[in-house]
């Protein structure tokens, strides 16, 4: 079996309640809903929120909402309070952004068989990187791993650092991946990372994901072509208005 829980927190500190703006007639949260029912692979989906006027948006299109605790630090704690409470088993979990309008449902549905065939504890996935104007971003989060495919590292700086060529040279190389940030878990995995203790290097970089390696949990890596197109500022709202349009 496969979930997928999505967590749509009210506020955001760049673009307030941005899961529930108007986005060219249905709020940001609904196009995120649609895009999902498109995946073959997804047996249940729930919106996971912590308040009400989030959820009041969202039954206006689906009864599966559930209202969890104001409290939580990371969507992931969102979604695992929904595991612990409303699921059983171990069905793959897939958190996938309440803000991310485009969302393909080609590559959660192949998150969720690469998941089940390995029987991965963790999934998540990364896109190639193509400028350096790109690299450079600190909002672009850099993903290196081994050879068999687990992560080695996430970070906000430029990694690989390639020594040996200027940086204007680096794209040549094709070695730097930006990772997109949906997670698949085994739910009682899920449910073991809601108890870890935060590490220094989660605290410096503000990634969560480095709590789990810092632990010794393997993330496994998936190399797609989907490039996420979030909605995080006002200016990102009228792009995706823009492209939803098709102007």
């Amino acid at each position: 079996m496969a979930v997928v829980i999505i967590p749509a927190r009210l506020t955001s500190s760049r673009l307030p309640e941005k899961v529930i703006l108007d986005l060219n007639g249905k709020p940001v949260i609904r196009h995120v809903y649609d895009r999902i029912l498109q995946c073959r692979e997804v047996d249940a989906l729930y919106i996971a929120t912590d308040h009400e006027k989030v959820a009041r948006v969202a039954r206006k299109f689906t009864d599966n909402v559930i209202l969890t605790e104001p409290d939580h630090p990371s969507g992931t704690d969102r979604i695992a309070e929904v595991a612990r409470t409303c699921l059983s088993g171990d069905p793959v979990i897939v958190n996938v952004q309440g803000d991310e309008p485009f969302i393909e449902p080609a590559a959660i549905d192949h998150l969720i068989r690469e998941m089940r065939h390995n029987e991965w504890e963790i999934g998540t996935m990364v896109h190639a990187i193509r400028s350096l104007e790109q690299l450079s971003n600190p909002n672009w989060v850099k993903c290196i791993w081994d050879r068999q495919g687990r992560a080695l590292y996430f970070s906000r700086s430029p990694i690989p650092y390639l020594r040996d060529l200027p940086p204007d040279q680096w794209m040549t190389e094709e070695a730097h991946f930006r990772h997109v940030g949906v997670y698949a878990f085994r739910r009682t995995t899920l449910l073991k990372l809601a108890e870890l203790a935060p590490s220094p290097l989660e605290i410096q970089e503000k990634l969560e994901q480095l709590r789990w390696l810092y632990h010794g949990f393997a993330i496994h890596i998936v190399v797609t072509e989907y490039e996420p197109i979030g909605i995080d500022t006002p200016d990102d709202l009228v792009k995706a208005r823009i492209q939803l349009s098709g102007k």
